[in-house]
């Protein structure tokens, strides 16, 4: 199409190494979840202040998400993404040498800082670089690589607690992470060379105008419902809960659970470039995809919480897998609703929106939760009375979703 991206080789090897940065930023994100019980140990904190690192993590993340596309689109991503890549070395090593809380809490801090500045730019770098009919395949993509940062989150990483403990675990990743940065600083770049003058680029709009015309447009609207509904249950799992939740709701060896988790994220990851090379062709489908694993994982939910004597097992397995392959899709039908009706140089703020929504939902659900089971006795079912809120809120989440897909565009 006339005034698109061309994609080609140049294009994927900056993709490449750009998402390189967002698997270190789901490893760094995710990797409170199986050291939960280590860290509740060596902080000496109960589960309500235990949550208080991951949550303030994703509050900084949520916080950020606007801001951060403001940045992407006017900072451009290579910068952006060395900044966050600095940001998450440094949380990642005042976390592994952390003394006591206060130092882990501004470690987390830091962490969450340099998360929030990098997904969006790595979905930046997708709309200035592929032609639209290939967004939604590389979004997908970019899900896939976070979901390997998933699993280098689970089962490796408590590995590693394990081999070599607590400090080098977290030193490597911060080590690792340095590195990326500099790679980044090397090879990406925002744009093609000598596309200005063939790629038609919008001019940068104030704040309150970009804002409003991404709340005004019915696709980032749908993006922001879907991305509620289906990407914040797994995240919650992932981040904290759902070692715990495997481990004494469902009775799960540390071992087993540990390896469920690694499976779950795994399992998940080969529906999301499926879907964006399904969805690059017929863009039609998305609605379907979306009203469908809103209300599976709804119901799912709904009937975890509300089921009588406790979890049985294989419902538990079954509602965690499910949200698993939802937090697998959520970049590709969420990010591609968030690019309909806005330039592909301003999609920053729309992203950002979309973003925040999930985010938000996961902060709130895994907060709640931890205040919850910490003032419910102890035993497997504190965790049904502790994911009400996560129940309620994908329910409330899909709701919206189904009246704004359902709702006709409105005409000019």
């Amino acid at each position: 199409m006339p005034g698109e991206p061309r994609g080609g080789g140049r294009a994927w090897l900056v993709w490449g190494v750009a998402v390189g940065s967002y698997f270190l930023a789901m490893l760094h994100r995710n990797g409170l979840g199986v050291a939960a019980l280590e860290a509740q140990s060596r902080f000496d904190v109960g589960p309500a202040l235990l949550s208080v690192l991951p949550m303030l993590q994703l509050l900084v993340y949520v916080v950020l998400q606007v801001p951060v596309g403001l940045l992407a689109d006017r900072l451009g991503p290579r910068y952006t993404l060395v900044m966050g890549t600095a940001a998450m070395a440094a949380g990642s090593l005042l976390f592994a040498l952390a003394p006591g809380i206060g130092a882990a809490v501004a470690g987390r801090f830091l962490i969450g800082l340099g998360d929030a500045l990098v997904f969006l730019n790595v979905i930046r770098l997708a709309a200035l670089w592929f032609p639209r009919n290939r967004y939604a395949l590389v979004s997908g993509l970019t899900g896939v690589v976070g979901g390997i940062g998933q699993v280098a989150s689970a089962a490796p990483l408590s590995w590693a607690l394990d081999g070599v403990g607590w400090v080098a675990a977290f030193l490597t990743t911060s080590g690792l992470t340095v590195l990326m940065g500099l790679l980044v600083l090397l090879i990406v770049r925002d744009r093609p060379a000598g596309e200005a003058g063939r790629v038609t680029v919008a001019e940068p709009i104030p704040v309150w105008e970009a804002l409003k015309e991404a709340l005004r447009s019915r696709g980032p609207r749908i993006g922001m419902a879907h991305h509620a509904a289906v990407m914040a249950p797994f995240t919650m799992m992932m981040v904290v809960w759902g070692y715990p939740f495997l481990v004494e709701g469902l009775g799960l060896t540390e071992g087993t659970a540990a390896a469920t988790l690694t499976a779950m994220a795994a399992g998940a990851l080969w529906a999301s470039p499926l879907v964006g090379a399904l969805i690059g062709r017929r863009p039609a489908v998305r609605g379907a995809i979306a009203l469908s694993l809103g209300t599976a994982l709804s119901l799912g939910w709904l009937l975890m919480v509300a089921w009588p004597g406790g979890v049985p097992t294989a419902l538990g397995l079954g509602v965690m897998a499910a949200s698993a392959v939802g937090q697998a899709l959520a970049p590709t039908v969420s990010f591609d609703y968030a690019r309909d009706g806005i330039p592909a140089s301003r999609t920053g703020v729309a992203s950002g929106l979309v973003n925040m929504s999930g985010f938000t939902t996961a902060v709130v659900c895994t907060v709640a939760a931890g205040a919850l089971l910490e003032v419910l006795p102890e035993g497997p079912g504190s965790f049904q009375t502790a994911f009400v809120p996560m129940a309620v809120a994908t329910a409330c989440a899909t709701a919206v979703l189904w009246f704004f897909i359902l709702s006709r565009p409105r005409t000019p």
